[in-house]
């Protein structure tokens, strides 16, 4: 067992975990962060996808000691119920939440994208998100709402160059 500290959410936090534990599987059943979903333990569909460092990550390929020392940002991390982050908003406001399984994973790809991005286009936007996998739709929401959020983030002065 190894001793680990990281900042989630801004919260610092400690916890024991296993050499070969992965950072999903600490946050959501040690740390209680269920917002992050475990879709297919491999890599390939993005539920799972946090924030390390400001940089998108997928949590079932990362170990937690990997996180040792540093900050983890979740969807509730983002924002909140009552200042909700732009992207959070675009999604509810097209839509393309659909059953939300994919959402936390895709939003925080594409904060992790807009951070970089100035007026993206569409094809950008597509590519930026193609490690997240919606079963749901056909993604056309998806890219609606980042389109969105990234003319808010742009209007707001919140991005980077």
């Amino acid at each position: 067992m190894h001793e680990i500290e990281i900042k989630v959410n801004g919260r610092p936090m400690r916890t024991s975990v296993e050499v070969g534990e992965t950072l999903v599987d600490v946050l959501r059943h040690k740390l209680g962060f269920v917002e992050i979903k475990n879709g297919c333990g491999q890599g390939d569909c993005g539920a799972c996808t946090v924030l390390l460092d400001g940089e998108a990550v997928n949590s079932c390929l990362t170990l937690a000691v990997q996180a040792d020392g540093r900050s983890v940002t979740t969807t509730k991390g983002l924002g909140t119920p009552e200042d909700p982050h732009p992207l959070q908003t675009a999604f509810v406001n097209h839509g393309a939440v659909q059953c939300g399984f994919c959402s936390s994973g895709m939003i925080l790809s594409a904060a992790s994208f807009l951070d970089q991005a100035t007026t993206p286009s569409r094809e950008q936007i597509r590519e930026a998100i193609s490690g997240n996998l919606c079963r749901c739709t056909g993604y056309t929401k998806i890219v609606d709402a980042i389109e969105e959020a990234a003319r808010a983030l742009e209007l707001a002065g919140e991005r980077g160059s």
